[in-house]
C-alpha cells in the first residue's frame, strides 16, 4: 500500500485519537501538577435592621472571591508538585495507620478504601466473567440448531441493557419489599436487609457486573468456538478423551487468545468501576476511584472544585490500569515473538 493511500486511512483515526485521547490526558497530567485557585480579597459588608424609629446598622468583613470587568471570579494557577498526589494517597496517615496495624484505621483513608473495592472488584469478577461467559458459549454451542437463535438472544439481553438501568433494576428486586426480598425472607423466615451492610451490597455489585459483562465473553467465546479445529475434537473422542479433556486438551488452548483479549477489556472496565456505585446508591458504603474522582470534581460550599486532586486521582487510577494490563499483554507480546 502506497504511503499517501495509507495516510488517507489511517489519518482521520490518529487526528480522533490525539484530539479526544491524548490531549485530554496531557491536559490531565499538567492539572495534576498546577493548583487553580479564586483570588479572595476582603471586603467590609454594612447590613442594617429595618428598625424604627432608628436603623442599626452594623459592619462586618467577608471574604470574596475578587471579579474582573465581566462578572467572573479571577485566578491564580501555581505549580504545587506532587503536593496533589500527596493530598490523594496521604502518605503520613497512612504510615501511622499501617504501624498501629489497623485495618480499620487504613480504610478511613478514602483513597485506600477505593483502592481496596475496586481491585477486589476488578479481580474477582474476572475469573467469574470468563467462567460464565465460557460455560454459556458452550451450553448455547450444543443447542439445537432450531432454538439457537432465541437462546442467544435471551443471554445476550443482560449486556444489551444500560449499565445504570441494570443495576437500579437490580436494586428494585432487593430494596426494601422487592421481589427477591420478600422470596427470601419467606425462604428464611427472617428479615433481611440487603442495603444496610457494606458486604451485602459489595456482594449484589460482583453478582450484577458478572450478569451484566458475561454475555459479552460469551459471544467473544461462542465465536471462537466456531473456529475449532473439529478434527482434532474428532481424534480426540476417538482416542477415548471425555468431555472434560476434550475441553481442556482442546477446546481451551484455542480459546486462550480470547481469554485473554476478554481478560485486558474486563480489566479496563471493571478497573473505572463506577455504573454499580450510581445505581445501587453505595457511596455511603464502598467506594471507587472513579467515584472518589468525581467526588473531587463536586463543588464544595465556596463552588471550589478539587480540580488538581481530581487529576492526581484520574492519574493514579489509569497507573493502576497500566500496572493490571501488563502481565496479560506480557503474554500477548510472548505469543507475538514466539511466532
Amino acid at each position: 500500500m502506497k504511503r499517501k493511500t495509507f495516510m488517507i486511512f489511517v489519518g482521520p483515526s490518529v487526528f480522533m485519537m490525539l484530539l479526544f485521547i491524548a490531549a485530554p490526558l496531557v491536559s490531565v497530567l499538567w492539572q495534576s501538577f498546577h493548583l487553580t485557585q479564586p483570588i479572595y480579597t476582603q471586603v467590609e459588608v454594612e447590613t442594617c435592621t429595618p428598625g424604627f424609629p432608628a436603623q442599626i446598622c452594623t459592619t462586618e468583613t467577608q471574604i470574596r472571591p475578587q471579579l474582573d470587568d465581566n462578572g467572573k471570579i479571577i485566578t491564580q494557577t501555581t505549580f504545587v508538585g506532587l503536593q496533589s498526589y500527596r493530598n490523594v494517597l496521604e502518605p503520613e496517615r497512612l504510615r501511622a495507620a499501617l504501624d498501629a496495624g489497623s485495618w480499620d484505621q487504613l480504610m478511613n483513608l478514602r483513597f485506600w478504601s477505593a483502592l481496596r473495592f475496586t481491585l477486589v472488584f476488578t479481580i474477582l469478577t474476572l475469573p467469574l466473567v470468563i467462567g460464565t461467559g465460557l460455560l454459556i458459549a458452550l451450553a448455547v454451542n450444543n443447542t439445537l440448531q432450531r432454538i439457537k437463535g432465541p437462546v442467544i438472544f435471551i443471554s445476550l439481553l443482560p449486556f444489551i441493557i444500560t449499565p445504570v438501568i441494570g443495576a437500579l433494576s437490580i436494586r428494585w428486586l432487593f430494596i426494601g419489599d422487592g421481589i427477591l426480598t420478600a422470596a427470601l425472607e419467606s425462604w428464611t423466615g427472617r428479615d433481611i436487609a440487603m442495603f444496610a451492610q457494606g458486604w451485602t451490597i459489595e456482594l449484589m455489585m460482583y453478582l450484577y457486573r458478572v450478569w451484566h459483562v458475561a454475555p459479552f465473553a460469551f459471544v467473544v467465546f461462542y465465536a471462537g468456538l466456531q473456529t475449532v479445529n473439529q478434527d482434532a475434537v474428532e481424534a480426540a473422542l476417538i482416542d477415548g478423551a471425555t468431555r472434560f479433556q476434550r475441553l481442556r486438551y482442546v477446546i481451551i488452548p484455542h480459546l486462550m487468545p480470547l481469554v485473554v483479549f476478554v481478560t485486558i477489556i474486563h480489566l479496563m472496565d471493571a478497573y473505572r468501576v463506577f455504573e454499580e456505585i450510581v445505581g445501587f446508591s453505595a457511596s455511603a458504603h464502598v467506594l471507587s476511584l472513579q467515584w472518589l474522582t468525581y467526588e473531587f470534581l463536586l463543588p464544595d460550599g465556596t463552588g471550589s472544585r478539587a480540580i488538581s486532586r481530581a487529576s492526581a486521582s484520574a492519574m493514579l487510577t489509569m497507573i493502576g490500569i497500566a500496572i493490571l494490563l501488563a502481565f496479560p499483554l506480557r503474554r500477548v507480546w510472548r505469543d507475538h515473538k514466539g511466532r
